[in-house]
């Protein structure tokens, strides 16, 4: 009898805690259904302008990425491993503003900036799981690059098909488990001082600083494993352009090292930028985060740099810019057929 009594005390406990995660109970009773986010402007003036913007900026990067998806997959000559980890990035490119902006335009639309606990929790997962999937993805793409680069009789052989999917459901795989780990650690702490989150989004610092206890092993957490899949990730693309910046080096002609460098030069130029803002924004204590410089940063990764990717290929990549000319051309004929 003692034993089953024990075990029903067991159940009604983990009952207990599993709710408080669910609803953001805290220590003293009360419960958190809700949090504030804080808006990028409190003036009534601006929210307008800020809201004009910012649905400008979004509707521009779902344009571009979805022009970018749309052209690889018209144009049979773009199907090949470059191009469909490409494909991948802009699906990621769209996926990840829309974690975090429509909120935004809504709270500077009615001047709510009310989420719920669940929504919160959602949102970080997102945000989280696909930021980490990017950064990945960018290691598969430097690997993709040095292979077509230093062995280029043996890329065919070696990105088989096979090979680019399971590279690429490893990523978002990775990505999702890795997010999963860190809304668990963070959503299991007792929140108690406030319920504001000093940024425009739900994020793992800003909602760390609201919990009244230690957060010292979920703030280890994300140093450590974000640390070596962030770190691992980094490392693969460090290598993979230092063997084909050697590899271009060694090309006598001035045209040939060109050509090379231009299949690269896009990529290298989103990993200057993603890898800038997001290690920034992770890699630093919560002690010398401030609010207002790391909405700005947080906006560079998270609204601004999947607007210039798509610009960023498109401009530099002679065969999206000749995919996207016969897109355009295909539609005109249609269209002229069609009247």
């Amino acid at each position: 009898m003692q034993e089953a009594g024990n075990t029903c005390l067991l159940l009604h406990s983990f009952q207990a805690q599993e709710s408080s995660f669910l609803n953001g109970e805290i220590g003293n009773g009360t419960l958190v259904t809700e949090f504030i986010l804080t808006g990028l402007s409190d003036l009534p003036a601006v929210r307008f302008s800020l809201f004009a913007a910012f649905l400008l900026i979004y509707l521009v990067t779902l344009l571009g990425n979805g022009t970018i998806l749309l052209a690889i997959a018209a144009d049979s000559h773009l199907h090949n491993p470059m191009y469909f980890f490409l494909t991948n990035l802009s699906l990621l490119d769209i996926c990840c503003p829309t974690a975090t902006v429509p909120k935004m335009l809504e709270s500077l639309l009615s001047a709510s900036n009310t989420i719920s606990f669940v929504g919160c929790v959602l949102q970080l997962y997102f945000l989280i799981a696909l930021a980490g999937t990017e950064v990945f993805l960018l290691a598969v793409m430097a690997y993709d690059r040095y292979v077509a680069i230093c062995n280029p009789l043996r890329y065919t052989a070696i990105m088989s098909k096979k090979l680019c999917l399971q590279m690429a459901a490893g990523t978002w795989v990775t990505g999702f488990l890795n997010s999963l780990l860190h809304t668990v650690l963070t959503f299991t702490l007792p929140f108690c001082r406030s319920n504001r989150v000093n940024q425009y989004y739900c994020d793992i610092p800003p909602v760390l600083a609201l919990s009244c206890a230690s957060t010292y092993a979920a703030e280890m957490v994300v140093f450590i494993v974000g640390g070596i899949l962030g770190v691992g990730a980094f490392l693969v693309t460090l290598v993979s352009y230092i063997h084909i910046i050697s590899t271009i080096l060694r090309i006598r002609s001035a045209e040939g090292k060109r050509k090379a460098f231009s299949t690269c030069a896009s990529h290298l130029m989103v990993v200057g930028l993603f890898y800038g803002t997001i290690l920034f924004t992770y890699l630093r204590p919560s002690s010398s985060h401030h609010p207002d410089q790391d909405r700005m940063v947080s906006m560079l990764y998270g609204v601004i740099t999947p607007m210039l990717n798509p610009l960023i290929y498109s401009l530099r990549n002679k065969e999206v810019k000749g995919a996207l000319k016969r897109l355009s051309w295909n539609e005109r004929i249609s269209k002229s057929m069609k009247t």
